[in-house]
């Protein structure tokens, strides 16, 4: 109860000066988890009370369901359909190469840890936060193509990291017949039922919205209410086919715009809302989690964090997008930003519920936890410096 107090007192305060602070380089996610850092460093009894971890997981999950599906329908599909080639790009080669050398990298720097676990680490950290790279998405500073294409990377790519995560846990559990076979079926549920149920939910829920409309049947209140009820609806489908929600809520985003092009309008006006106090709650969490851990992360932790968000994910990125036509400073731009937050958040919280208790289990959890610690400082400082300098260097190469 302490807790939310807290939570609640510290978002009534930042709304009194949320314009300020979005002017400065002080994001939201940074403030919130260095407030719920600091609150359980200053008060021990506070990191002691107890966070659910069924509790913690529904609720990331809820909050990236959300914002998967408000970045999806506001996501422009004539120009998503110009940029197609870089997302595609992003999201095999460049993805693939960030789980291999990932995996590497953790059995070079963790030299005691299994094949398994340095691929259970790879995969919890592939994949990119769609919240934490709003300011890129948002900024007009950036050109279209390449905002389009990060959005589209970060709402797939967590997906597409959540096969390998249960075939590695499946690894673990060593439960397996025939490896192939295996990864094909969580390949086919994950990505195939998921794209499926995203894409019969949005269409049908885009055709439900624009014949409401048309009709003067919905009352305007509950527009927005209809709106955000689609990707709980693919959450909860995805749950009892096996799917990924994610995957699906993000489809269902794209294809309820073919019906209903103002959804995006109205799933924005909802997350920045309510969608928003849901993250907002799960980074002040975090922080709390941080408290806790703290004292111990390892030099060799820190030097997976840094590996993971410079040379395990910029590398990857270079390597995919050769012949693209791009510039060396689009490249770095979008190399740079790959932050890592709530997806990795739940893909951790999936492998402990799995309750494996491999060796390397403590290990994995605090890399995590370093790494994304470092991901929201290290991204929410230089986000806005670095749209300027990027924005510079085009307007200089145009010149």
């Amino acid at each position: 109860m302490t807790l939310l107090a807290l939570f609640i007192g510290l978002v009534f305060v930042y709304s009194l000066v949320s314009a300020r602070l979005e002017a400065t380089v002080l994001t939201a996610p940074m403030l919130f988890t260095l407030a719920g850092l600091g609150l359980a460093l200053l008060q021990p009894a506070l990191g002691d009370a107890p966070v659910g971890r069924e509790v913690f997981l529904r609720a990331a999950e809820a909050g990236l369901v959300l914002l998967l599906f408000t970045d999806a329908s506001r996501t422009e599909l004539q120009v998503l359909r110009r940029a197609r080639s870089l997302p595609a790009r992003l999201l095999s080669v460049g993805l693939l190469l960030t789980l291999l050398l990932g995996t590497l990298g953790a059995r070079v720097i963790f030299p005691r840890f299994s094949f398994l676990e340095a691929g259970i680490l790879a995969s919890v950290l592939a994949p990119t936060d769609a919240g934490l790279g709003q300011i890129i998405v948002a900024s007009a500073k950036v050109p279209a193509r390449v905002r389009q294409a990060l959005n589209v990377e970060a709402g797939l790519n967590d997906g597409l990291s959540v096969p390998f995560l249960l075939f590695f846990l499946a690894l673990a559990e060593a439960r397996i017949p025939d490896a192939h076979v295996l990864f094909g079926r969580f390949m086919l549920e994950q990505l195939g039922y998921g794209t499926l149920i995203g894409a019969a939910i949005g269409l049908a829920g885009g055709w439900a919205l624009a014949a409401a409309s048309r009709g003067k049947s919905m009352s305007p209140a509950f527009l927005q209410i209809a709106v955000v009820a689609l990707p709980l609806l693919c959450a909860l489908a995805s749950e009892a086919a096996g799917a990924s929600m994610f995957i699906a809520a993000f489809v269902a985003g794209l294809a309820v715009q073919v019906r209903f092009p103002e959804a995006g309008k109205h799933s924005v006006e909802f997350t920045e809302e309510w969608g928003q106090l849901i993250n907002l709650g799960i980074f002040f969490i975090f922080g709390v989690l941080v408290a806790r851990s703290w004292h111990g992360v390892t030099a060799p932790m820190l030097l997976y964090a840094v590996f993971s968000l410079t040379v395990a994910r910029m590398l990857p990125v270079a390597l995919s997008l050769i012949g693209a036509g791009l510039a060396r400073s689009t490249v770095a731009f979008m190399g740079w930003f790959g932050p890592r937050g709530l997806a990795s958040i739940v893909l951790a919280m999936v492998y402990l519920e799995a309750d494996l208790h491999l060796p390397g289990e403590d290990t994995i959890r605090l890399t995590v936890l370093a790494t994304v610690m470092l991901s929201i400082l290290a991204h929410g400082l230089t986000a806005k410096p670095g749209i300027d300098r990027y924005a510079a260097a085009l307007g200089a190469r145009e010149a």
